[in-house]
């Protein structure tokens, strides 16, 4: 590995009122949706970055008292309550590493010097592969590089393996009697597109397979909350796109849900098991419906203006929600059966300052109509600057929701563009699996006729175009400049797929195996597919400056692909590039290095474009 040029961080993006507006959307306090223990819904938890990381923190509503659960340097943000809320469950890892293990800890919290104890002792540390804790039942998944395993505890005895297999799998469902698991696998082959297999809690012995065969995923996603109901809520993609499918697992007969609505849906139960609460999402903006599963009745819920995210619903039928839009930060929501709609909860402090909405643009490109998101500047004379903000997964995508960080693009006087490319989720299973095969070019082919059309429109300088993201998004802008090099005057790459080969070879083992349904197989198996998809063979073709920002502990984009990325550029000797490395994962729940991040990618491109 050579010496590589340290990015600057700007201690000032602005010399006016936008440097407290935009470093204050980041260190706002916020938190996430409260989830309650399912027979004392008093108690419950939820993440905040209040303390300044994001991490765990418990609401007793009996008596309105918030108490911070956990204290760790690169922050925690995956927990949740068993059904008694006797204790609060978190996973850690190291540093961000996302391997390890769940521990527990009493609600009340611990005594002082006391340490969490680990809530399943005997099961091996990996990668979390889904945790359903019912009433005496555990099941929890592991990933590691051998496959995923998944265990059941009953009671005090020790956990079993109820389940192994080398390809990807995890815990999908346990039903409410705690007699069923629900298993998602690709077994076949094809995590991308998964089965499910359930089995018997007290044996791990077959009580049903569903498979609808190559190119159409199932996926489990909860048990009817009624003692003794068999059914379960899947997912299914028979007809193009993501549906609901209601599945009797012990009488082996299912109902397909047909909503009358455009775009996929996703569901859960209401406590009764009669009906279902629905999220619809089209045209990046998703909101919530009920439907009678006796009736068939279907009606949009008056929830408050925006782009819903979680949600739940409580036992006296109200639901919890969180709602935002791209002008107003989020917010926690309470939908009373009665129709009121309030605010349920709100961390301490000031509210984030608001920014610009965003508007639709439908562009024809080479695989049919691209959706983008378009946030213009205010009071910016002839076509501005850009940045196409290139978003992860790929299976994602940009909604109208808040964004503290393309608020902070543009104030500083950029247009933000935001392409959901082919293989982003939402717009159906065709356009979100027309990358396989070809990744990362098929999806540069929708940025580009964006691109085009923007520079068309008089919306955007098109010599001042500039491509970032993080994780598959800084993947896509590392090889959008080696393969479209005359389109970009600089590439912000966070957290990127630098070397294909190198990073199927160090990554965890649930993403080699989304790899090998993605391109079709592993490197030894489809070599020159990889090597067209990876970032590395272009590097010789970059002609525009370079930042990279890199986590040391990233296990899905692994540091030693980026630094082969990055000797590349150095060994060329004529190429302004500079990094950004950071002592986290794939990002970091630290708010300063979150601000140090957005500082240095806006500086780094003002000193591109000058």
């Amino acid at each position: 590995m050579s010496a590589h040029p340290a990015a600057p961080v700007p201690d000032r993006l602005f010399d006016d009122e936008r440097e407290q507006r935009w470093r204050a959307r980041f260190t706002a306090p916020r938190m996430s949706r409260p989830g309650w223990a399912r027979d004392v819904p008093d108690r419950c938890v939820y993440t905040s970055n209040v303390s300044g990381t994001t991490e765990v923190y418990v609401w007793d509503r009996a008596t309105d008292q918030h108490r911070r659960v956990t204290d760790r340097r690169s922050g925690t943000h995956i927990a949740t309550l068993p059904p008694d809320g006797a204790f609060v469950w978190w996973f850690a890892d190291s540093d961000g590493d996302e391997f390890g293990h769940w521990v527990r800890e009493p609600f009340a919290g611990l005594p002082d010097r006391d340490q969490p104890a680990p809530a399943l002792p005997g099961v091996e540390d990996g990668y979390p592969a889904g945790l359903e804790i019912g009433r005496a039942t555990v099941a929890a998944g592991t990933s590691t590089d051998d496959g995923t395993k998944i265990w059941v505890r009953r009671g005090d005895d020790p956990a079993q393996v109820v389940y192994q297999h080398a390809e990807d799998a995890g815990v999908g469902a346990l039903s409410e009697d705690e007699t069923l698991l629900a298993i998602s696998h690709s077994e076949h082959g094809d995590s991308r597109h998964p089965a499910v297999r359930v089995v018997r809690v007290s044996d791990g012995g077959l009580v049903a397979e569903k498979s609808d065969g190559p190119g159409r995923g199932l996926t489990p996603l909860v048990f009817a909350p009624v003692r003794g109901d068999g059914r379960l809520l899947l997912l299914h993609e028979r007809h193009g796109r993501e549906e609901l499918l209601v599945w009797d697992v012990l009488n082996d007969t299912e109902h397909e849900v047909a909503l009358d609505l455009p775009g996929e849906v996703v569901a859960d139960f209401h406590p009764d098991g009669r009906h279902l609460l629905v999220w619809h999402t089209a045209a990046a903006r998703t909101r919530l419906h009920g439907y009678d599963l006796e009736t068939g009745a279907l009606s949009e819920l008056p929830t408050a203006p925006g782009c819903v995210g979680s949600a739940e619903v409580r036992p006296d039928g109200t639901v919890e929600y969180t709602c935002s839009s791209a002008a107003e930060p989020s917010t926690v929501r309470a939908l009373h059966p009665d129709g009121t709609d309030r605010v349920l909860v709100a961390p301490p402090g000031e509210r984030a300052p608001g920014s610009v909405p965003v508007e639709d643009l439908w562009v024809d490109g080479p695989g049919g109509r691209v959706h983008a998101l378009i946030a213009r500047p205010t009071g910016v004379e002839g076509p501005p600057p850009a940045v196409f903000a290139l978003h992860g997964g790929p299976h994602a995508a940009d909604e109208d929701r808040f964004s503290a960080g393309r608020a902070a693009w543009v104030d500083a006087g950029f247009v933000v563009v935001e392409v959901n490319y082919r293989g982003s989720t939402g717009y159906g299973s065709a356009w979100r699996d027309a990358i396989e095969g070809r990744p990362g070019l098929t999806e540069l082919e929708d940025v580009a006729a964006v691109h085009e059309r923007c520079v068309a429109d008089g919306l955007v300088d098109p010599q001042r175009c500039v491509v970032e993201g993080w994780s598959w998004g800084g993947y896509l802008a590392l090889l959008a400049v080696g393969t479209q090099p005359q389109r970009w005057a600089a590439a912000l790459a966070g957290v990127p797929v630098a070397d294909y080969l190198a990073a199927y070879e160090d990554e965890m083992e649930q993403l080699r195996a989304f790899d090998r349904a993605l391109f079709g197989g592993s490197p030894a198996e489809r070599p020159e597919v990889y090597r067209e998809a990876s970032p590395l063979t272009y590097v010789d073709r970059v002609r525009v400056p370079v930042l990279v920002l890199a986590g040391e502990n990233d296990p899905r984009c692994p540091i030693r692909q980026v630094d082969n990325y990055l000797d590349a550029l150095a060994a060329r000797g004529d190429l302004r590039y500079e990094v950004s490395r950071f002592d986290a994962g794939h990002g970091s729940l630290v708010v300063e290095e979150t601000l140090r991040h957005v500082a240095t990618e806006i500086g780094f491109a003002r000193r591109a474009l000058a």
